[in-house]
């Protein structure tokens, strides 16, 4: 894509990855210093008790970094909500709008619900990049909101230093049926519904500038048919692949379930090139310090370095991780008995 350059009035590409330290969600702040910063929330008052002592309403909170928070409604019904964004994770403007809202509307499918109305939450450097570019990342979001069947409400925009998307979204969902991160049972198989490798790629289309469409596909794609799947399963514990890795997010659902995962590296999809890319050293620091954070909790087995930072590669717009066996996806592992000290292992 050329456009006219704000600041020379020459026509030249704009590569909106340029414009961020980060990029998706290897942006997020660590997991680590994420829960040392919410940790004061957790003590009393509880965001039930403020509510008047409703402790019931809350179905769904901070407690095990959920992907959603959960409120019931009263009539047989509950909400669920959740919002997110990012810096760009790819230079066309109207991708990195779909792959944006695909990530904010999987935090509804990893809860087992369905995405009603999302709203918009932008920020521009509007000194800088053109408004029309904006506009770009406004019109593939919708696109793909529409294709979930979500309504898309008008939103909030600020002048920022740094290009931000996202949306809020808000659904509903079956109080009964959740998929959540404490569900998570011994015996039962793991199940991922994408491959992972986009962050490695993504390092590298931010590095290069080469494009990689398969992986801008993956990430566009919505989780709403693999979260059906999963609740006709009979699934009960689900979470969904993104910025803390394969890894990260596993040691989250075992850690919530207390149970132990197995992960069958071997069995990991995942996406053409990324290996290659990872052994050329594209790899994002938000990667290292997710497989950082874990390494206490991991027995790594004979895994190499390469085979765990692939592990923990920051996903953006990743799959579901389910605890039950989806049709047309791989088992990638199971749930054991706990073993003290351990959330994970490799084998």
């Amino acid at each position: 894509m050329k456009t006219v350059g704000p600041a020379t009035g020459s026509a030249a590409p704009v590569r909106l990855t340029s414009y961020a330290r980060g990029g998706g969600c290897a942006c997020k702040i660590p997991p680590g210093e994420l829960e040392a910063m919410v940790a004061g929330l957790l003590s009393p008052p509880s965001a039930a008790q403020a509510l008047g002592g409703d402790e019931d309403r809350l179905l769904v909170g901070i407690e095990d970094g959920d992907d959603a928070a959960v409120v019931r409604t009263g009539d047989g019904t509950a909400v669920v909500s959740t919002a997110d964004f990012f810096t760009p994770v790819v230079d066309d403007a109207r991708d990195w709008g779909r792959i944006a809202a695909a990530n904010a509307l999987s935090d509804v499918y990893a809860m087992g619900g369905r995405p009603l109305v999302g709203l918009n939450l932008l920020g521009w450097p509007r000194d800088v990049l053109p408004a029309e570019l904006a506009g770009e990342v406004l019109a593939g979001a919708l696109d793909v909101a529409r294709a979930a069947g979500c309504l898309v409400g008008g939103g909030h925009s600020i002048d920022s230093p740094e290009p931000l998307y996202g949306m809020a979204v808000t659904g509903l969902v079956d109080p009964d049926r959740l998929l959540r991160n404490d569900a998570g049972r011994p015996g039962v198989p793991l199940t991922l519904t994408k491959p992972l490798g986009v962050g490695i790629l993504n390092n590298r289309h931010k590095r290069t500038g080469e494009v990689f469409a398969h992986a801008v596909a993956v990430m566009a794609a919505l989780n709403d048919k693999a979260s059906a799947d999963a609740l006709e399963a009979g699934a009960v514990c689900a979470t969904d692949v993104t910025g803390f890795g394969l890894l990260g997010h596993l040691h989250k659902l075992a850690r919530a379930s207390r149970v132990t995962a197995v992960v069958d590296a071997a069995a990991v999809p995942v996406l053409d090139g990324a290996r290659e890319s990872l052994r050329a050293g594209y790899v994002s620091g938000g990667t290292r310090r997710n497989l950082d954070w874990v390494r206490p909790h991991l027995d790594a087995g004979r895994a190499g370095e390469d085979q765990l930072q692939l592990l923990a590669d920051a996903q953006t717009s990743g799959g579901l991780l389910v605890a039950g066996e989806i049709p047309g996806h791989p088992v990638i592992g199971e749930l054991v008995p706990a073993v003290a000290g351990t959330t994970l292992v490799i084998r």
